[in-house]
């Protein structure tokens, strides 16, 4: 089947307000196999969802073919009801720790600077109120003090906190995780996660890929819960529930999983 892009122009507008992120009809294959098929989703302001399912559920993927990072078999996205390529600066992405090549010769400062390249431009003309926006956004993550570090020098609960002061460094109004919480300690998880409920209380809108279902209840407001297809979609009352964490997981894996739902 020949590869179809995600829509240049935006369907027509519906009455009412449109949320931040719309993504209607998404399917992403590799090969012959979809691993996203014919995905319906929308994120509406100010809310943080948890984009939940098995290993192989095509999470990471849909988010991916959503920021255009795959190119996806069909699929519609939209950015407050306008096309995601009008829309990209309004959008911050924070990808997989074990994407990223650690081993790049740049410091703490010089990637969060990276956040700030639309306003920056191509010659990077850094001034002293550019370096204390860093420093700020490395303040909220709890890392101001390690800006000259080199990268590669960094934990790993250190190096995704780098990367969220990044995307905030954006001022962004989407804010999209890919598993921001994996692999690292404790006390990074309980920073990343105060930060995120900032935003969401300042009217962002976060979508993240997450893992550990014991936590959705107390970190999130909304799911999307996906094997390959949707699953479900809705608040956390109304669709993380023990009737679809067994359509998506099977029931043993839910069934372990139960003292999420109390």
């Amino acid at each position: 089947m020949k590869p179809i892009s995600i829509a240049a122009t935006a369907p027509h507008a519906e009455a009412g307000p449109q949320p931040p992120l719309s993504i209607r009809g998404m399917t992403v294959s590799y090969g012959q196999s979809p691993v996203v098929f014919s995905v319906d989703a929308a994120f509406p302001e100010g809310s943080m969802t948890a984009i939940i399912g098995p290993n192989g559920a095509g999470k990471s993927t849909l988010l991916k073919a959503t920021l255009g990072i795959l190119r996806p078999l069909s699929g519609t996205v939209t950015v407050h009801a306008r096309p995601l390529n009008d829309q990209r600066h309004r959008i911050a992405y924070v990808p997989q720790r074990a994407s990223v090549d650690w081993d790049f010769p740049t410091t703490v400062l010089d990637v969060v600077l990276m956040g700030l390249s639309r306003e920056l431009g191509l010659l990077w003309p850094v001034r002293s109120r550019h370096r204390q926006k860093v420093l700020d956004c490395l303040a909220r993550v709890g890392m101001a003090e390690f800006a000259d570090r080199q990268i590669g020098q960094l934990s790993g609960g250190q190096q995704q906190r780098v990367f969220l002061a990044r995307a905030l460094a954006q001022d962004a109004d989407l804010y999209v995780l890919d598993e921001p919480f994996a692999g690292v300690d404790a006390a990074t998880e309980k920073a990343i996660i105060a930060v995120l409920k900032t935003l969401k209380a300042e009217g962002k809108t976060v979508i993240a890929v997450h893992h550990d279902l014991s936590t959705v209840v107390d970190y999130f407001d909304r799911v999307l819960i996906l094997n390959i297809r949707k699953i479900a979609e809705g608040t956390v009352a109304e669709a993380f529930t023990e009737t679809n964490l067994q359509a998506a997981y099977g029931g043993r894996l839910a069934t372990a999983q139960m003292g999420a739902l109390g």
